[in-house]
């Protein structure tokens, strides 16, 4: 089951939230700042004896402060065009992250606008992408059962809604 949630990431009742991180993991503005400060310093430290995530890819911690298992640290791709693979690495994030929660079992997770802040990815563009690998993941695997897309503002919330129902017309 898919849905679209427009709030807070860190007050979702799931297993794990995502981290849309910088590769240094050590927090920042949006979603990963939001997501440290609810988590307490005991995030930071936690990142930082992980030492990084490439781009694409994803790290897990403890939720410390915030009431999930999990958080999922990954690293979406800066914009720069679309012709140096950065729709190549964010599909990663999601498959990556969708592979982890599938591992440990974890029934349900919550993806941010993963690269769409302050990395200037096309919000119609990332939306797609996350939309196409969320469901090819469910048509594969059935796990984790339920994915929510977070969404900090009503026209994000829309993008996903409109992708939804244009994939399950294809």
């Amino acid at each position: 089951m898919i849905k679209v949630h427009l709030g807070d990431i860190t007050r979702l009742n799931v297993d794990v939230i995502v981290n849309a991180a910088n590769a240094r993991l050590l927090g920042g503005g949006g979603v990963d700042g939001a997501i440290h400060r609810a988590a307490g310093p005991g995030l930071l430290d936690a990142c930082r004896n992980i030492g990084g995530c490439p781009v694409g890819e994803v790290r897990a911690t403890s939720a410390f402060s915030i009431p999930v298992k999990r958080i999922y640290h990954t690293v979406g791709p800066v914009w720069r065009g679309g012709r140096l693979g950065e729709p190549e690495l964010l599909s990663s994030c999601y498959r990556h992250c969708l592979a982890l929660a599938r591992r440990e079992s974890m029934r349900s997770i919550a993806f941010p606008a993963i690269s769409c802040g302050v990395y200037d990815y096309p919000p119609s563009l990332a939306v797609e992408i996350a939309v196409e690998q969320v469901q090819q993941h469910l048509e594969k695997d059935g796990e984790p059962q339920s994915i929510i897309f977070c969404c900090f503002d009503a026209e994000m919330a829309e993008l996903y809604h409109a992708q939804l129902d244009a994939y399950v017309r294809r």
